[in-house]
């Protein structure tokens, strides 16, 4: 997890004030299983057991299917738009965005079922909900859409890398290190970077839309979608 300064007092042998700045390092509740995972490209991944799911903590980065196909790069916010095909990019066509927030893919890369490392998936809504009634959601809370549940968001949001107030946005107890990478929209545009995180399911909604799962952060529940 994300390293945050931090300002600790202490006394030395004189009974002086001493304050320092630290690295905090987030830790993630006690007794959590962790382990990795390697793509195409043998790009490696933490990942992190919550409840009986195994989830990987950090986002998605190859340029690769899990069998070697190249998925296409669309960097024109035009031609993303136009898309109906699969794609990815990164935000703002910054490629320094990529090793902290991952890729950004369309539908149609997930729609694949080849996105994830091989013997990984994008999960699906109901996997989605067992994650978040690990966390503490109730079923019917799980089952509703819109912004739902407690502090189900806190849980998976790692404090570092959110705009707002600092450490408030996320204590990141269920290990997930849920990052504010933004989106990039239907019509091409970029939004939200450091400010709030969408991911997909795998599950469509209808025939123009699929589950997708927002954090914010300024919100401390998981919000559940639809997205085109």
């Amino acid at each position: 997890a994300g390293p945050h300064n931090v300002s600790l007092k202490a006394t030395n042998s004189f009974g002086e004030n001493i304050i320092k700045k630290a690295k905090y390092i987030t830790v993630i509740q006690s007794g959590s299983e962790l382990g990795t995972v390697t793509d195409f490209e043998l790009n490696v991944y933490k990942t992190v057991k919550i409840g009986d799911q195994w989830w990987m903590a950090e986002n998605l980065k190859s340029t690769k299917y899990n069998d070697g196909t190249s998925i296409p790069l669309v960097k024109d916010s035009t031609a993303w738009a136009a898309l109906s095909t699969p794609g990815y990019c990164w935000y703002n066509n910054d490629i320094a965005n990529i090793n902290t927030y991952g890729m950004l893919y369309n539908w149609y890369a997930v729609n694949t079922n080849k996105l994830a490392p091989t013997g990984w998936h994008v999960p699906t809504d109901a996997e989605w909900k067992q994650l978040e009634m690990t966390l503490g959601m109730t079923q019917a809370q799980a089952d509703k859409s819109g912004n739902r549940g407690t502090d189900q968001g806190i849980q998976l949001k790692n404090f570092f890398g959110w705009s707002g107030s600092d450490m408030g946005q996320g204590n990141n107890t269920s290990g997930f290190t849920a990052l504010p990478g933004g989106l990039r929209s239907i019509n091409g545009n970029d939004y939200s970077y450091g400010f709030a995180g969408l991911w997909w399911s795998m599950t469509e909604f209808d025939a123009s839309n699929a589950w997708i799962r927002l954090l914010q952060f300024d919100n401390i529940d998981v919000s559940r979608y639809y997205n085109p």
